[in-house]
């Protein structure tokens, strides 16, 4: 059972960085492929990016450009970097990882682009 735990978080102006982690356990194996979705109230979970354990990377149009996805695979550890964040971005943001045909989810980090 893979357990995955998000932070950093939080609200920023628009212009802003944030930085978000994700740290899965539960395995000792790379896990296949982590990433990040996003949920803003009344709409659907969609993709950011992912980082799969062959090292290829794979970005939503919205982002490409301005956010970075990176792993630490002998962690287990994915990071999304943002930058120059829009109101848009506003979201929760959750770590996603696909491992052994089963997927899971972090608990969601809430992040706020507001003046």
């Amino acid at each position: 059972q893979v357990q995955l735990v998000e932070s950093g978080g939080g609200l920023v102006q628009p212009g802003g960085s944030l930085r978000l982690s994700c740290a899965a356990s539960g395995t000792m194996f790379s896990i296949n492929v982590m990433g990040w979705y996003r949920q803003a109230p009344g709409k659907q979970r969609d993709l950011v990016a992912t980082f799969t354990s062959g090292g290829s990377t794979n970005y939503a149009d919205s982002v490409k450009g301005r956010f970075t996805i990176s792993r630490d695979g002998a962690k287990n550890t994915v990071y999304l970097q943002m930058n120059d964040l829009k109101p848009e971005d506003t979201a929760v943001y959750y770590c996603n990882a696909e491992f052994r045909w089963r997927t899971y989810w972090g608990q969601g980090t809430q992040v706020t682009v507001s003046s």
